[in-house]
Order: structure tokens, then C-alpha cells, then sequence
């Protein structure tokens, strides 16, 4: 009863305060539009518009009144935003998409990152110059953009080389030498004294003895030092503090310009290369032979020590040998013919292709 009496009241307030019949038409069509529009509101989330709509919509805003804007499904922000997006979109310039510099190709980034990283003191100019020799153009800024962007900082306050880098790149001057004992089939101690290149893994043998004093090592300096005056200029002599090396021992190197350096006590990895070549030699071998003597001892060793330097591949020369002797071409004769030779009575064995 409440609900027909607020009814008639309404219907009557309407007709009252409308004026001519189009006038009344039209305000009660829009009332009944923004009463549905807030009957929508209060039970759709988000509505899903298309562009059109919010073409139309945001056009419509620039017309309206701001205070009658609530008749929109959408806020008032949201009309700003469209219209800011449609200003955007009328002044942005459409060019051409493939304007300015060209990307870097992928594989000359690459060659620019490691220049970088192999070459830690040179800077983009000079990077930029290597490039230009291999005909690639690019620019000093773009080096130093992508030096930057893969952590690499500015030449020459990069990382310092590693210790492998270090020692490689100082090898070509250094020896080192050190003592084997073995122990012959009478049980006796025979004491072997080796040198051996630190760069080329070339290894010259002294001699062998039962009783190493300061005259015998002496005399083997003197015999090392001419035989590797032949070979090359070196700087430096890596040795432990065994008490068989007498001063006399580094008088003779000091002679001939070499510096002798002395490892740390009881550490034997400070002279890894004397230390792996005794472990090379024992595997491959003394463990296999029995030693009647010193003169049996020096004819193995020489032996050994030969086909170490000519014919054993060698990892760290990426299996070269520390002679370097060259190798046949990569093309293989149509008919395979290789050939052995027997290195101490068939211990080791020697292949090589027939001629």
C-alpha cells in the first residue's frame, strides 16, 4: 500500500513539472536512462568496451558538463586518460621503423665482448681500431655501451690476469729443476738431477750419482748451463731448499744472468712442473723397470727422456710435442701404413706413418 501511494505521488510530481509532451517525453526518457545506468553500475564489474565506444565516449566528455558526467559507466579519469591517449595518437609520428643506427649483428657483439676479455688493457678505441682491420665498422661509443653492459669496465682497471695467465705468459723464461732418487736392485739409492722448460715442457737431463756433493752438482750446472745457453735466453730458476744444492750451484746460473728462486718450505706445488714430470716418468717408466746400476740408470733415462721430448704428446702444449715437430697434413694417403718402433725393449712404443 506504502509503495502504490509513493507512486502516484511520483507520477503526479512528474507531469507536474514537466512543461509540453515532447519536453515530458524526452525527461522522462532520460531519467530512465540514468536510472539504468546506475542499476548497471551497482551489478556489472568492468564493462568491456570496444575503441568506438570509448571514441564516441571520450568525444561526447568535451561536450557534457563536467557535474553531468556521472551518466557515463565509466569515471571521469578514465575519459581524461582516453582522450589524452587520442592527442598522443594524433601527434605521434609514424616513420620509418628501421631508422637510426643498426642494431650490432650477434656474432660481432660476441667478437667485441671477448677482444674484451682477452685484451683487458685495451679500450674501445683501440677495439674499435682491431675491428676496422677485420673491416667491421662500429662505433667507439657502441664498444663501450656494449663493454659496459657485459661487465666490463673501463680499460686498463679490469680484472688482472689469472694465475694460469700469468705463468703462461712468463714461461718462456723459466726453469725448474729438481732431484729423483730411485733405488736400484741392490738397494741403493741413486739420486737423478733434471732440469725442465716451464713454456716448451722440454726436459734435459744431468746426470745420475750415488753421492750428490757440492763438486758433482757444481759440474752439472756448468754442463746444464751450456746446453741451455743453446736453446734460449732465460731469466729465472725455480728450486727447493734441499741442502744437495750448494752456493757454488747458484753461482753458475747467477753467471749466466739466470735468477734462482727458492719455493717455499714444504711446498712441493710451488715446483708443480719438476713434480708432475718425476710422476710422469715413474708411471711410465722407472715403476716398470729394474735398475742394475748408474749407468743403467742414465741409458733408461736417456732413453725416456728422448722419446719425451720428440714423440710423447703433451696436454699442455694442446698435445703437441715439446719439440713441436710437425705434423703430416690432415689428408690421409689412400692405403694406411704406419709403423712402430720399440723404446726400451718394448715399454714404450713410437708410431709414425711409413714412407
Amino acid at each position: 500500500m506504502l509503495f502504490a501511494l509513493l507512486y502516484l505521488l511520483v507520477r503526479r510530481a512528474v507531469r507536474l513539472t514537466a512543461g509540453s509532451a515532447s519536453d515530458l517525453h524526452n525527461e522522462i526518457e532520460i531519467m530512465v536512462l540514468r536510472h539504468q545506468v546506475a542499476v548497471l553500475k551497482r551489478q556489472v564489474g568492468r564493462p568491456r568496451l570496444r575503441r568506438r565506444d570509448r571514441l564516441f565516449m571520450a568525444a561526447v566528455s568535451r561536450v557534457l558538463p563536467r557535474p553531468r558526467w556521472s551518466s557515463f559507466v565509466v569515471s571521469p579519469q578514465t575519459l581524461l586518460r582516453w582522450h589524452r591517449e587520442l592527442v598522443r595518437r594524433k601527434w605521434t609520428y609514424r616513420g620509418n621503423a628501421t631508422a637510426g643506427r643498426p642494431p650490432l649483428a650477434d656474432d660481432v657483439g660476441e667478437l667485441i665482448v671477448r677482444m674484451g676479455r682477452e685484451n683487458p688493457r685495451w679500450g674501445c678505441v683501440r677495439i674499435r681500431g682491431e675491428l676496422a682491420k677485420l673491416g667491421i665498422r662500429v662505433s667507439a661509443t657502441a664498444v663501450r655501451t656494449l663493454l659496459r653492459r657485459s661487465g666490463l669496465g673501463p680499460a686498463p682497471r679490469r680484472s688482472g690476469p689469472t694465475w694460469g695467465e700469468f705463468l703462461r705468459s712468463q714461461a718462456s723464461g723459466i726453469l725448474a729443476t729438481d732431484f729423483l732418487t730411485i733405488e736400484s736392485i741392490w738397494l741403493k739409492t741413486l739420486y737423478v738431477l733434471f732440469v725442465i722448460e716451464l713454456h716448451t715442457r722440454r726436459v734435459h737431463l744431468a746426470g745420475a750419482t750415488s753421492n750428490p756433493d757440492a763438486a758433482w752438482v757444481t759440474q752439472q750446472a756448468r754442463n746444464l748451463s751450456l746446453d741451455l745457453t743453446d736453446g734460449g735466453t732465460f731469466r729465472f730458476l725455480i728450486r727447493d731448499r734441499d741442502s744437495k744444492y750448494a752456493s757454488s750451484f747458484d753461482a753458475v746460473f747467477a753467471s749466466e744472468g739466470i735468477q734462482v728462486i727458492l719455493t717455499p718450505v714444504r711446498a712441493p706445488r710451488a715446483n708443480a712442473f719438476a713434480e708432475r714430470w718425476v710422476r710422469t716418468v715413474r708411471a711410465e717408466c722407472l715403476d716398470w723397470t729394474l735398475v742394475l746400476g748408474r749407468r743403467h740408470l742414465e741409458r733408461i733415462l736417456q732413453s725416456y727422456v728422448t722419446h719425451y721430448n720428440a714423440q710423447r704428446p703433451h696436454r699442455g702444449l694442446d698435445l703437441q710435442t715439446p719439440d713441436l715437430r710437425s705434423y703430416p697434413a690432415d689428408e690421409l694417403p689412400d692405403r694406411l701404413r704406419v709403423q712402430s718402433r720399440d723404446v726400451l725393449g718394448g715399454l714404450i712404443h713410437e708410431y709414425e706413418l711409413a714412407a
